[in-house]
């Protein structure tokens, strides 16, 4: 293995820089930049770096922020939300493209939203891959169970089920656990809550974000269904379409960003392989911060699962002093 050299992500800094200056000129305020790759997801310790790249930028009346993100954790998106509105008093989420799920509660902290002609958010309800989650026999894996599904199953029980079946829990119980059930709905009281917290930063109509909370909460057919620019604002968000030229440069700056992004995988044999892949990046004018994977991966055959070993993985920061770029080890718990 030693022999095999080991494959690095391309760094991009000056190339994005550029870009980040141009597109703040065009909208006239300062931008921030959060970017998740393929593998990347929000997460708590995104929270910690948002808030040193917003203490590095300092109080500001307007910023704009470039959202790319599948989603991930929501209570993780509250507190970037607390962040983002601690230092800026107006904000403006930039959405070219995906901004789903957990990502949709970050956009929904901005004052307004612009989005352009391949941008969609998405609902948030929940689904759990929980300790006791069923396990995917082809896999091996814990398979995600989502409140919707359930809510359906339920649904067609009492729709078709015979007068004389047992109660539908009975069988029910016999594949997912009852636990399961039961932090699904908690998980669900917690989308809606955290929802209407966000909204709360500039919405102060109670009913109006209790109704837009429940319904990207319960009323959409698909975790995975894309809400357009339209019906955003049939929704009641405050969306408008993204300045043309500004949709191309944020593409542009999309396409550096997956190229840092791209799958830095290196193959020892068909069971081993080192990762170093960068998942999440967040960027102001003059900082960027990343994190990218530095671990091996080793197949247990007997298993069926991979472990980890050697995980040297950290976030990164960026700058540029006279001498050139800087990069430094982020510490973050």
């Amino acid at each position: 293995m030693s022999d095999i050299e080991i494959k690095q992500p391309s760094m991009k800094f000056i190339e994005t820089q550029a870009l980040i200056k141009k597109i703040e000129a065009k909208i006239g305020m300062p931008m921030i930049v959060y970017w998740n790759s393929f593998n990347g997801a929000v997460c708590q310790n995104d929270v910690q770096a948002f808030y040193k790249l917003f203490k590095d930028v300092g109080n500001i009346d307007k910023v704009a922020i470039f959202i790319k993100s599948d989603g991930g954790d929501t209570v993780a998106s509250l507190r970037i939300v607390n962040v983002i509105r601690n230092y800026a008093e107006n904000v403006n989420a930039l959405i070219p493209l995906e901004c789903a799920s957990a990502a949709t509660l970050i956009a929904l902290g901005a004052d307004k939203i612009s989005m352009g002609p391949l941008a969609y958010l998405t609902p948030i309800d929940s689904s759990k891959r929980h300790q006791l989650s069923p396990i995917d026999p082809v896999t091996n894996a814990k398979v995600s169970v989502s409140q919707d599904e359930i809510q359906r199953l339920e649904r067609l029980w009492e729709e078709n089920a015979p007068e004389d079946s047992v109660h539908h829990y009975q069988e029910l119980y016999k594949y997912i656990h009852p636990i399961i059930l039961g932090s699904l709905d908690r998980s669900s009281s917690l989308s809606i809550r955290v929802a209407d917290s966000i909204l709360a930063y500039h919405n102060h109509n109670k009913e109006e974000r209790e109704r837009i909370s429940t319904k990207l909460n319960s009323e959409y057919p698909a975790h995975s269904f894309p809400i357009m620019l339209r019906e955003a604002q049939e929704l009641g968000l405050n969306v408008d379409k993204l300045d043309t030229e500004v949709h191309d440069l944020l593409l542009e700056l999309n396409d550096l960003y997956s190229e840092m992004g791209n799958k830095a995988f290196t193959d020892f044999d068909e069971f081993n392989y080192h990762d170093n892949q960068i998942l999440n990046i967040l960027e102001a004018r003059d900082t960027q911060l990343y994190y990218q994977n530095d671990k091996d991966w080793s197949y247990i055959k007997e298993e069926r699962r991979w472990q980890v070993l050697n995980d040297n993985s950290y976030w990164y920061t960026i700058t540029e002093d006279e001498q050139g770029l800087v990069k430094e080890i982020l510490y973050i718990s």
